[in-house]
């Protein structure tokens, strides 16, 4: 039962990574930095603290007490994310929501899920998920073939692309940060931006690995007071409080850039504008938005496997950018070839998520204190 939780946990989490944008469709009169801003204050600095202070005794005493190596390094991979965030936005603009939400999330999920277990190869540390740990053991080698597997939808999605481009040439969509945008179909410059954005991209999970010691913290200090409970459900929560700092960092300089470039400081004071229903709109969509990362951590904890959470986390995430870009009508217009092509895509995904799902349900209890939990840790 703790994997299908876990994998409901994370379809959650990719629900409101995939719908967050929506209430910013209800702001009236700002500029797209002046919003953004605005749901970004609570997204990384009102509501990840708040979230701890509920779920995390004395959280600021875990991260006061870990060595300033981990917090400044768990701080820079949440700098390097924000700005794989930023660019998010161009390649929605070039590629549109489905093939550009496909292709970004695909490559970070491919990248943050992959790159920590051979660093745990080439540095073993106790407690962490090894590349060679996954193919040691068979439920390991399934959440593997789930990764596969879900590359050879990306690839589907990335050919119904191609094709689209031939079809149409030019398409509209709407940037998944918050505004509509005339979109210029380009398939070469977007593949380009989406490539640098799903890198940097995964630097969240990077993160999420560099401050673990920070959850493991508050993983034992609540079972010493729940004994018997099995892993707590909001350890991450310590964690994301650092990571987004960094997000916080990156988007706040630029947003400020822009509007000091755009001359739209005034839209925060701008009485012909619902200031006060804007606020609340971004509110919304920014604690809609954090949202995603406090599921994730209820999923990691039950599933165990940063790999797998991390897979499950973004293929949830890529299954309903297509569903939005279906119903935004992205796909109007094109041939039924290609709308099988872009509809196989999504069925191999989901594909991808059942096995993923499955092989973590064979992976041994760790409850079960056996010989083989010893060394075949369910943690990450």
């Amino acid at each position: 039962m703790g994997s299908f939780f876990g994998v409901i946990f994370h379809f959650l989490g990719g629900f409101a990574s995939g719908s967050f944008y929506i209430p910013y469709k209800k702001v009236r009169g700002w500029a797209w930095e002046s919003y953004w801003i605005v749901g970004g204050l609570f997204s990384w600095l009102i509501v990840p603290p708040l979230a701890a202070y509920l779920t995390i005794p004395n959280f600021g005493d875990i991260i006061s007490a870990t060595s300033g190596k981990i917090v400044g390094l768990t701080y820079m991979f949440g700098l390097l994310w924000g700005i794989g965030g930023l660019t998010y936005g161009l390649g929605v603009r070039y590629l549109g929501v489905s093939l550009g939400s496909s292709i970004m999330l695909g490559l970070s999920m491919v990248i943050g899920a992959l790159i920590p277990a051979f660093y745990y190869d080439a540095f073993p540390q106790e407690g962490k998920d090894s590349f060679s740990l996954l193919t040691d053991n068979n439920w390991g080698l399934v959440v593997l073939a789930g990764l596969a597997v879900c590359i050879v939808g990306i690839i589907l999605c990335g050919k119904a692309g191609m094709m689209k481009d031939k079809e149409l040439g030019a398409a509209a969509a709407t940037d998944p940060h918050g505004g509509e945008v005339k979109t210029e179909f380009k398939f070469g410059v977007g593949i380009t931006v989406a490539i640098i954005s799903g890198i940097l991209s995964a630097c969240f999970n990077f993160g999420l690995e560099s401050g673990k010691d920070m959850a493991i913290v508050a993983n034992e200090a609540w079972k010493l007071a729940n004994p018997g409970e099995g892993e707590f459900l909001f350890q991450n929560n310590v964690v994301y409080v650092v990571v987004l700092w960094g997000g916080l960092t990156t988007n706040f300089i630029w947003c400020m850039y822009l509007n000091a470039k755009n001359k739209t400081f005034g839209d925060y004071t701008n009485k012909q504008t619902p200031i006060l229903k804007n606020i609340a709109f971004a509110a919304l969509a920014g604690t809609t938005w954090f949202l995603q990362f406090f599921f994730y951590g209820m999923g990691e904890s039950r599933l165990g496997n940063g790999p797998s959470s991390w897979i499950l986390h973004m293929a949830f995430i890529i299954l309903v950018a297509n569903m939005w870009g279906l119903i935004l009508k992205e796909w109007k217009g094109v041939s039924k070839k290609t709308i099988s092509t872009i509809v196989a895509g999504i069925v191999v995904i989901i594909i991808s998520v059942l096995l993923v799902g499955y092989g973590n349900s064979l992976r041994p209890d760790k409850a079960a204190g056996t010989a083989v939990q010893e060394t075949v840790s369910i943690k990450n």
